[in-house]
């Protein structure tokens, strides 16, 4: 049995042992028409950003033909966040967190990877949520790495900075109702590469599908 603290109630609780059977069940690839039909409105990207990124665990992220099924998310608070881009303020690049939830921020890492983010929370509280890893659903083929890791995961999709600022309720990039995760297979621990944010480093703002063979990488729960 491991334990695991819940960003939103810190203190540990027992997880049961896993089994080895698919956390989520195989199903058809979908046609586009029963995705756009269990398209999530905004208001559910309206919420506090950590609620926003355990809730999108299980749903499904669609850019043109091309889907797949969430199964890692991070989530970035306010500018009290060191790890957080709100820290800098509005800018060019950052004044979209500081919306309304439901849109996407997509920004360049290092020079090199694209990596697609959906602002949360109401007008003027900065937050966005990460999308980590996806399990392939749709055009995806069927390697259960297609889109392990957010770089791996625009790649796979085909987004790009000219997905920047995207409201999510359109025909061709949104988020769609597709699977229940139940709380016990969802892990949580802190997020990635952010050593440098200092006490804000080891908040557990990561969440994923425990033993999911699409998270990016082996998980670090929060002690």
């Amino acid at each position: 049995m491991t334990l695991a603290r819940s960003a939103l109630h810190p203190r540990l609780v027992p997880r049961p042992a896993r089994s080895a059977a698919p956390l989520l069940a195989p199903r058809p690839e979908p046609d586009l028409a029963d995705l756009r039909a269990r398209r999530l409105p905004l208001g559910f990207f309206q919420r506090d950003v950590t609620t926003v990124a355990r809730a999108l665990l299980g749903t499904a992220l669609v850019k043109g033909q091309r889907a797949g099924i969430i199964v890692e998310t991070e989530a970035y608070l306010g500018p009290d966040d060191l790890a957080s881009h709100a820290r800098f303020g509005p800018t060019a690049r950052t004044s979209v967190m500081f919306g309304p939830g439901g849109v996407s921020y997509v920004y360049l890492c290092y020079g090199v990877h694209e990596m697609f983010n959906i602002v949360a929370d109401r007008d003027g509280l900065p937050s966005a949520v990460l999308v980590r890893a996806l399990a392939p659903l749709r055009g995806l083929g069927g390697d259960a790495g297609a889109a392990r890791g957010p770089g791996k995961l625009t790649r796979a999709l085909g987004l790009d900075r000219g997905d920047d600022r995207r409201t999510l309720d359109g025909d061709e990039l949104f988020v769609a109702r597709w699977q229940r995760v139940p709380a016990a297979q969802v892990a949580v621990g802190p997020r990635v590469g952010v050593d440098y944010a200092g006490a804000c480093a080891g908040r557990p703002l990561r969440f994923w599908i425990d033993g999911h063979a699409s998270v990016s990488r082996a998980p670090r729960r929060s002690a």
